[in-house]
């Protein structure tokens, strides 16, 4: 019985590569046969068991392709999570849960994207997944151009340049600067607690959006762990 809710819950692969793919984001490309036919959409994450017994953590999707995904994880500090995504090889087996979440493209006249590296993961499928022609805005905060995924063209990038991510004033000000229509569309604000909050807060009190058209995913905040 335990076997079986594991192989309900859970899905086996191999990793197939591990490597430096831009900055400090590492690409972990993870294929099986468990992999084919997966049930994705663009933004969603999986729960990776990072040890033996495991620890689990949290990582977006980047890319699905018939058997295999790729993960970006960012590599800074020294837990679990990033010991396991510098060290883990090729052909070594990964357990990680099916894909779940629900920062994922709604529908809306524009798309607005705000976060840092951790968002930048989920916010490429996710734009690349909009239908063509669909204006598509934001502001994306990383510490310096090495660290940039790719994301559409008019998405505006900022640089921390050794900044603290925790409650991150200057990204709040690039939002603010954006020119957006005036009609409110859906902006997905994601990634450290304190900052989410600070962007919502100025769409809601500064653009007068409605919180509906908000779509918010706190990914990380110091001294907290497994935000999903």
């Amino acid at each position: 019985m335990k076997n079986f809710v594991l192989d309900r819950t859970y899905l086996r692969g191999q990793v197939e590569l591990n490597e430096r793919y831009t900055g400090r984001i590492r690409r972990i490309t993870i294929t099986g046969p468990a992999l084919r036919g997966l049930e994705w959409r663009p933004g969603q994450h999986v729960r990776v068991h990072v040890g033996k017994p495991g620890p689990l953590r949290t990582y977006s999707i980047w890319d699905y392709r018939t058997d295999t995904i790729d993960l970006c994880v960012l590599d800074h500090g020294d837990g679990p999570g990033i010991r396991w995504a510098r060290t883990v090889r090729p052909g070594e087996d990964v357990v990680f849960t099916k894909p779940a979440g629900k920062l994922v493209p709604r529908q809306g006249a524009y798309h607005v994207f705000v976060g840092e590296e951790t968002a930048s993961v989920a916010f490429g499928p996710m734009a690349r997944a909009l239908p063509s022609g669909v204006p598509v805005y934001g502001v994306i905060e990383v510490d310096g151009p090495s660290d940039r995924l790719r994301l559409p063209d008019t998405v505006v990038w900022s640089y921390r340049a050794g900044a603290p991510a925790v409650a991150s004033g200057t990204l709040v000000t690039q939002v603010s600067r954006l020119e957006l229509p005036d009609e409110p569309g859906i902006a997905y604000v994601a990634g450290e607690l304190r900052t989410v909050q600070a962007v919502r807060k100025h769409f809601v009190r500064d653009r007068g959006w409605p919180r509906r058209s908000i779509v918010i995913k706190p990914f990380w905040t110091p001294g907290r762990i497994g935000m999903d």
